[in-house]
């Protein structure tokens, strides 16, 4: 309580600011470091603090009855019994943060883990807490729905023997050492509920079940989040098409789709994800499927047949087999071949189609060999010239580009009369 008496003295919040902002106390008992008035929020924040011990449990009881959301992370607890004290008394809470707390030592006793009844949230990311700890907290602990178990150096999951937990619908464990499917497929008999599995950053090499053993195994997974982890074989992306509710799927920085550009690791993926409807947070419309499946055929054209996945031969019976799209260069030339003539002379020039009228001048005056000042220019489109006739170009700063000169086309100089 002391940390708390500090943090949310009057002299720091010296004004109440709204309803449920802050509560009113009675004068706490003879010694009590407690003031007359302390602005305690629903979410209360006692992180880096230097906090070791739960202090004393009544005061607890009497100005943190109403806190809904509890940070106690980068503190110095290192002893379940003193942060079941601090939780036993705050009837309302439903998040906990005991990140980056030393807690790899200590034993959970399930009569201290009862506690944590109330608790639907919990974050022990950077506790090292071991996998027994773990499973008595999700026996003991039947609202539990978000658990967040980060940076703990897991290299292997323990089974639980108690039994599932029914209730946890996200198991956030980024930046572990999770490499071996074998180890991460025990989450699901151990939360048959589970609804979002974030496992970035923990290098998984692949995904090594068959299809119907992956239907079972995470019936009601929606989302995955397995950005940076070492999937590289296409295989291992269309496994995950075996789990039945799967929509959201996070795969960025995978060694496979390295050697692609943005454009083709997308549309690959689309196309090989046939149930998701977002892709690294992105959502996917028909027009986007469409187009990606089709881009998956045209892609594959070339493969030998025993190249050719499962998903191109499944793509060809809804689409047909697709001939590659045209190589349309849409970018303005730069460059026309020319026919250039001048009264019994003509020559073929390579003109730069980014010059103006002036520099064109000037270009031909060694082909011609007349002065600028001494020739007109006239252009002659070769496909509608007897139509509409020569042009003259007689303004010097216009660009050629804007009379659409194409190779084939072209100039006439005449000599200016004396």
């Amino acid at each position: 309580m002391q940390v708390i008496s500090e943090k949310y003295s009057p002299e720091n919040f010296p004004y109440r600011r709204g309803p449920g902002m802050g509560v009113v106390v009675s004068t706490g008992p003879q010694g009590s470091p407690m003031k007359d008035r302390l602005n305690l929020p629903s979410v209360l924040v006692l992180n880096s603090c230097g906090m070791s011990r739960a202090g004393e449990q009544g005061e607890i009881a009497a100005f943190c009855a109403h806190v809904m959301e509890l940070d106690l992370s980068h503190n110095k607890l290192q002893d379940w019994h003193e942060i079941s004290k601090i939780v036993s008394n705050i009837p309302n809470l439903y998040f906990l943060n005991l990140s980056s707390n030393p807690l790899s030592e200590s034993v959970l006793e399930q009569s201290c883990a009862r506690a944590f009844v109330c608790v639907r949230r919990l974050v022990l990311n950077n506790t090292q807490v071991s996998w027994d700890t773990v499973h008595i907290l999700t026996q003991e602990m039947p609202k539990l729905e978000e658990l967040f178990l980060c940076l703990n150096q897991y290299t292997s999951v323990s089974c639980c023997s108690s039994g599932p937990c029914l209730t946890l619908r996200l198991l956030h464990i980024t930046d572990n050492s999770l490499q071996d499917w074998d180890q991460v497929r025990r989450f699901g008999p151990m939360f048959p509920e589970l609804d979002t599995l974030i496992m970035a950053n923990n290098n998984l090499t692949s995904v090594q079940d068959e299809g119907d053993v992956l239907t079972r195994l995470f019936p009601k997974l929606r989302s995955i989040n397995l950005n940076n982890s070492g999937l590289n074989s296409w295989e291992d992306i269309q496994k995950l098409n075996f789990f039945p509710k799967l929509e959201e799927v996070r795969l960025q920085g995978i060694p496979l789709l390295q050697t692609y550009t943005n454009t083709e690791r997308r549309s690959l993926m689309v196309a090989q994800l046939s149930n998701i409807t977002s892709l690294n947070g992105s959502v996917i419309t028909d027009g986007e499927r469409e187009d990606a499946e089709r881009f998956f055929i045209r892609y594959h054209i070339d493969y030998s047949e025993e190249e050719l996945p499962y998903r191109y031969h499944f793509l060809v019976t809804k689409y047909g087999k697709l001939e590659p799209l045209a190589d349309i260069d849409l970018r303005p030339r730069c460059h026309a071949q020319v026919e250039v003539h001048c009264e019994d002379k003509v020559e073929q020039v390579c003109i730069r189609l980014d010059q103006t009228v002036a520099e064109l001048r000037r270009q031909l005056k060694t082909v011609v060999r007349l002065s600028t000042n001494n020739m007109r220019l006239y252009y002659i489109d070769k496909d509608v010239c007897c139509a509409f006739g020569p042009e003259e170009m007689k303004y010097s700063g216009r660009a050629l580009h804007s009379y659409s000169i194409r190779d084939g086309d072209q100039i006439l100089v005449v000599p200016k009369t004396k």
